[in-house]
């Protein structure tokens, strides 16, 4: 059986993604998204507030759900990650194309170059699953960090 929190993920296409600003607040964006698993990659502008506080900071968190029809279908992923940017030709060319296959509307461009754009990857370390379907509030903890236990329920 597949982990819930990455079938979430594969679902969706955008993310709200916070940084620590230079004055310690965070700062909350959306950007689209592709990942494998918990490796989340993106786009972003090197002339963007999210590159300077995230080459500062590499600290994020991330949050990725769908509006509900109905209270009983609330799903998200809330996690705690270290973002960076991509400089391996490789992984940023195949992080290019799952961002293209996942995000139609970029299959007209060219991959973005790296005077302008950075590929970014968030790989997350806390991640929480918010799943209504098993009872309201009903939350679970995974830890990608060997140190913590694997699955916790919260309350």
């Amino acid at each position: 059986m597949q982990q819930p929190a990455i079938d979430i993920l594969n679902a969706n296409r955008i993310m709200s993604i916070a940084t620590v600003r230079p004055d310690g607040w965070p700062q909350n964006t959306i950007v689209g998204y592709a990942n494998e698993g918990f490796r989340l990659y993106f786009l972003i502008y090197r002339t963007s507030q999210k590159f300077e506080n995230i080459s500062r900071d590499d600290r994020v968190s991330i949050a990725v759900g769908h509006e509900p029809t109905q209270l009983s279908d609330v799903r998200a992923v809330y996690a705690g990650c270290t973002a960076h940017e991509v400089t391996d030709l490789g992984e940023r060319s195949r992080a290019w194309k799952l961002l293209a296959e996942r995000h139609t509307n970029l299959t007209d461009l060219a991959p973005p170059g790296t005077d302008d754009v950075a590929t970014m990857v968030a790989e997350c370390s806390h991640v929480s699953v918010l799943d209504y379907s098993q009872g309201l509030g009903h939350t679970e903890y995974i830890s990608l960090n060997s140190e913590v236990p694997a699955v916790a329920p919260q309350k």
